[in-house]
Formats: structure tokens, sequence, C-alpha cells
């Protein structure tokens, strides 16, 4: 089977090529559908046109192509539903796929927990929407929240900058009083659903070999203390931009702090002493639903 898989969330796009049972991400394009809908109160037809541009260039070399979408197009009101699903049908020839909130976690958890034998808490956070589930051979509790890393960019626009002029501590408290958490404890926290093992090679923070289980999509790993401890060094002393000059998608940064503090207060909620950052999304997932039509 050889299929490609286009995830299209609030801030990334995501395509993945999966083929003799190995998924291959293609490329990651940022576009910034959730904040340019904030500012005008609808989808920005830059946004759309860049999205089926995307989409056709990709049909060119692939035929077998499953769009999906996530967050803020599940957002829309009817008639914006109903307009954006026509017109990236007229424009593809390919049916857009909005995903519900429980499809998602769902997905993305059998993507994460797909190789564990252990108890552990899977993290998705989006642009839009942060899902939290504890995990033990089945869904022990599922917590989902409206809230992203785009709605704390909005309080925290600084955070963007080369420096952080905010500190760890103020976001995280104002992450606690909106995100929804759970109740029970883990010691395991993986991190799905974006580029979290991208982040941890690529922002000089400090990780060791994941060694709780065997995953080629999960290789690494830290502790707590030394998690807690490079969060506040990448806001304090981090240059973002020294990483934005050396990295190929340098608008994908925008939100890493703000994303790390998301993890930090989940982490310290369930009391995890491990966290493994992973690339896994919900494509694995789909793979698995779309094998069994």
């Amino acid at each position: 089977m050889k299929k490609i898989i286009i995830e299209v969330g609030s801030t990334n796009t995501k395509i993945d090529n999966y083929e003799n049972d190995k998924v291959t991400r293609i490329k990651e394009e940022t576009i910034l559908f959730k904040k340019h809908y904030k500012e005008k109160n609808k989808l920005e037809d830059s946004d759309v046109r860049e999205l089926i541009d995307i989409v056709n260039d990709i049909k060119k070399e692939y035929d077998d192509i499953y769009v999906c979408g996530t967050s803020i197009f599940r957002n829309l009101n009817e008639k914006e539903k109903k307009d954006f699903l026509d017109y990236f049908k007229l424009q593809t020839g390919i049916d857009f796929n909005i995903i519900t909130e429980e499809d998602e976690n769902k997905l993305t958890v059998c993507g994460a927990t797909r190789k564990v034998n252990i108890p552990v808490c899977v993290f998705i956070g989006g642009g839009g929407s942060t899902e939290i589930t504890i995990y033990d051979k089945k869904e022990k509790e599922s917590i989902n929240t409206e809230i992203g890393v785009m709605d704390i960019m909005e309080k925290f626009p600084d955070l963007a900058d080369d420096i952080a002029k905010s500190k760890l501590e103020d976001v995280k408290d104002y992450i606690k009083k909106h995100l929804n958490l759970p109740k029970e404890k883990c010691d395991t926290l993986i991190l799905a659903g974006g580029g979290h093992l991208l982040f941890a090679l690529n922002s000089s923070i400090k990780y060791e070999k994941n060694t709780i289980y065997t995953d080629n999509n999960a290789p690494i790993m830290m502790d707590i203390e030394t998690r807690e401890k490079e969060t506040k060094r990448y806001y304090e002393s981090i240059s973002l931009d020294a990483i934005r000059k050396r990295v190929d998608n340098p608008e994908w940064w925008f939100a890493t702090r703000a994303m790390c503090a998301f993890v930090l207060v989940v982490a310290e909620e369930i009391d995890a002493k491990v966290i493994i950052p992973t690339d896994i999304d919900m494509v694995y997932g789909i793979i698995a639903k779309e094998d069994k039509k």
C-alpha cells in the first residue's frame, strides 16, 4: 500500500508518505489558519489558496491522497464548512475530511502507544486545541480543551522574540487557569501530535536515549528535572533567531516556547518522571483506519 496523508492543522500542515509499512515525512508547511481567522473572522483566502496549491502539487506525483483538517476547521460554522469543503473539492478533486476532536485524540493515541506496554500519558498539543489521555492498554481518562499555542501567543507575543521577555512561570500560570487537566497520575509523558522530536533535536536542549521502550519515532527522552531546567534556559538564554537561521522551516518555531510551557504544566500535574518527545501524529491511526475499509 502506498498513500499520502496530508494533515492540516491550525498552524502546521504535515505531508506524510506511507509505503511498505513505513511513514516518511515529505514536507511540513506553516499556514497560519487560526491566527488569520481570528484577525479577519473568516478563513484567509490566501491561506486556502496556498493549501490548494500544495495539494495540487502533490497530485503531480501521487495518486492516493487523503486530506484531513483539525482544530480550526471543526470550529467553522456550517455555512463556512460547506463553502470551504465544496471549494476545496472543486479545486483539487479530493475530499477534505474534518476530524472530530474525539477522533483526533483516538487516532493520535493509537499511533503514540502502538509499541508501549506500560501506563503512559499522551499529550497532543496543537495551535488551537489540546488533548491529554491517560492510557494503560486502553484509554482510562481523556481530557480536551479548546486552547492551544496560538492562544498563548496572543497573550504573550514576545515568546516569538529572540529571547523571551515573559517569565516561564507566568506563562505556565496562565495555561493552568485555562487548560483542563487529568486527575490520574502517570510516570511517563509522551508528547505527540506535533514536532516535539524535531524541537528537541534542534533547539539545543539536553536529552538522552529512550530506555523506556523501543520506537524509531521516539528515540530520546529526558527526565522531568532536565526538561524543567532546559525549558527555563530556552526562555532566558537560547537564541530563537539563531535556531531560525539554521532550520528549514523557521516560521514553525514561532510558538515553540508556548508549547514548552504546556508540556511542563501537564508533566507537573500528572507527576511525570520522564518526558518522551515524538513526531507521532494522527497518520498512524489514519492508516490503520483506512486499511480496514
